[in-house]
């Protein structure tokens, strides 16, 4: 992988550690207390930026390994499953134990793109929150594992 690229996708990674960093507290208290409106709006957009944050490392790594990037109107949903093994070469970018829980963020992702935060529900949010840290954890070895390997 060119180091370049390299440079842009760590920098990607470190913009999604800023983000959790800096939304920890938010993040804490929502596991605490059921938030209010206006930290559960505020945790959407967390969630939001997560799930961009993510999408963002994968085109990176597509385009650097000359994978055609999907261009349907569902390419949200297909991009993730290229990074599960269904693609031109049978890569995988992530471990099969994150498909479930990233399609749970994906779909978060296409909610609050096409909904008013007047629409949150905590419930709907509460397991994406709480594993925020942990989930990203795994995402962060993942995508480091790859780049090492290409």
């Amino acid at each position: 992988m060119d180091s370049s690229i390299k440079l842009k996708i760590e920098y990607e990674i470190s913009r999604i550690d800023k983000l959790l960093n800096e939304s920890s507290p938010l993040i804490n208290l929502c596991i605490l207390k059921e938030p209010d409106y206006i930290e559960t709006a505020a945790m959407a957009q967390v969630l939001h930026s997560f799930y961009n944050g993510i999408e963002s490392v994968i085109v990176l790594i597509l385009k650097s390994i000359n994978e055609k990037l999907p261009n349907d109107f569902k390419w949200h949903k297909t991009l993730l499953e290229i990074s599960f093994g269904q693609n031109t070469r049978n890569f995988k970018i992530f471990g099969d134990g994150l498909n479930v829980m990233l399609n749970k963020y994906l779909n978060f992702r296409h909610f609050i793109r096409h909904s008013y935060s007047s629409e949150l529900k905590w419930n709907d949010m509460e397991q994406l929150v709480k594993n925020i840290k942990e989930v990203w954890t795994q995402i962060k070895r993942d995508f480091i594992i790859f780049i090492e390997k290409y």
